[in-house]
């Protein structure tokens, strides 16, 4: 059974509202989706599919993105579920989260 989460509003006008519900589930996928939306964060995924277990540093040395920059959307996917970070020293291990990123996958072949 499905668990609604909240209501969305997705077109708001003087005449109409349209409003549609999410559950839970379909609520976290959107968010780990909108994570994936921004190309840099597309990328930084991919590395860490490739390079398990690697420092910002490392991310930004074959991106064209500041620190800064890298720390944010690393920040995004983090929140979305999809990376997970270690504090080692004065860095952070980042990799995916394995978990997350296979509920992630079965939840995107069902909707496919």
């Amino acid at each position: 059974m499905y668990t609604f989460n909240r209501k969305i509003t997705i077109m708001n006008t003087n005449h109409t509202t349209k409003v549609y519900d999410l559950t839970v589930d379909e609520e976290r996928l959107s968010h780990m989706m909108k994570a994936l939306g921004h190309p840099a964060r597309m990328q930084i995924f991919r590395y860490l599919s490739e390079n398990p277990q690697c420092i910002t540093g490392d991310i930004v040395e074959v991106l064209p993105l500041a620190q800064a920059t890298v720390s944010q959307h690393l920040k995004v996917l983090r929140d979305a579920g999809l990376v997970c970070g270690t504090i080692e020293g004065p860095a952070t291990c980042y990799c995916l989260d394995g978990d997350n990123v296979a509920w992630f996958k079965r939840q995107v072949g069902s909707v496919l």
